[in-house]
């Protein structure tokens, strides 16, 4: 069974954290991922090129996303928005002060689905949904607007979610969430073009066909944010987490050795081909030019 519709991809990511969740020496549990991911889930899984060998990518992805997270809490963050949230259960499953406030925002049926899974659960600390089509200037402002009356210093999650956009989609996303002052923090994932030609083009063909193409893969997504108000202060590529989390990908030790040799400019090429960034606010105005893609 292959994708039909981009919300799908939630119930294929889910799966990945069901399969970590239940190994002896998981990096995370997740007691609904399985639920969430269903039959459906576990077919997308199977079928997908790589599907099945990718899992290291995503389950890394998620660990590193939930430090970063308690690392902007501890810095100070009084509410997170997680736009694009999917099945995401961050707000259940970490360790989280009861006085933060996490805000999950996602189309309407994914909202119904997610509080469907979730019925019965109890959040770690305040929680809310907000069904909202976060790609409509309006919703979006009503979005923030919710989490600037709770107070405080707000970060902003996007996972899985600007590789879906165009260009020209992440940085009017990246001018908006500037323009929000009490936002300080941006947490988010990013590919490479490099990524997009080699794994990206055997999911590509499907993923399209369910209006869920890849997109955005910038070439130097540290200068892309840079030019519209957000300086990069961490970047953690997948590749070097995998190897500390003990998730390395099929045939490291091959890529580490002699792969990187082939790839122009070596191993930064490899370790910035997927990562994850935590942008922060700068005062510099954003820029229009988003010609680097």
């Amino acid at each position: 069974m292959t994708i039909q519709h981009i919300s799908e991809t939630a119930l294929w990511v889910a799966m990945y954290r069901a399969i970590e969740t239940e190994r002896s020496d998981a990096l995370f549990r997740d007691p609904w991922a399985r639920r969430m991911a269903g039959s459906v889930g576990e077919r997308i899984l199977r079928s997908m090129p790589f599907g099945e060998a990718m899992g290291w990518a995503m389950v890394v992805r998620t660990a590193v996303i939930d430090e970063l997270v308690q690392r902007c809490i501890d810095r100070g963050a009084a509410c997170v928005v997680n736009l694009g949230a999917g099945l995401d259960t961050r707000a259940f499953r970490l360790d989280l002060p009861r006085d933060l406030c996490w805000i999950d925002v996602d189309l309407p049926g994914i909202v119904a689905y997610r509080q469907e899974c979730l019925l019965g659960a109890t959040a770690a600390c305040h929680h809310q949904h907000i069904a909202a089509d976060i790609s409509r200037p309006g919703p979006l402002r009503e979005v923030m607007t919710a989490a600037h009356k709770l107070g405080g210093p707000v970060l902003v999650l996007t996972e899985g979610l600007l590789v879906y956009l165009e260009p020209a989609q992440v940085a009017h996303l990246a001018i908006r969430l500037h323009g929000e002052t009490q936002v300080r923090w941006w947490i988010t994932d990013l590919v490479s073009p490099l990524l997009l030609a080699t794994v990206g083009a055997s999911w590509q063909p499907r993923l399209a066909r369910a209006g869920a193409a890849l997109r955005f893969a910038p070439a130097d997504s540290a200068g892309f944010f840079a030019r519209l108000g957000w300086r990069e202060a961490e970047f953690h590529p997948v590749w070097d987490a995998a190897l500390r989390l003990a998730r390395p990908a099929p045939m490291a030790w091959w890529w580490n050795s002699y792969g990187a040799m082939a790839l122009p400019g070596g191993h930064t090429s490899l370790r910035r081909m997927a990562g994850l960034a935590l942008l922060e606010r700068s005062q510099l105005q954003p820029g229009r030019s988003i010609s680097d893609t």
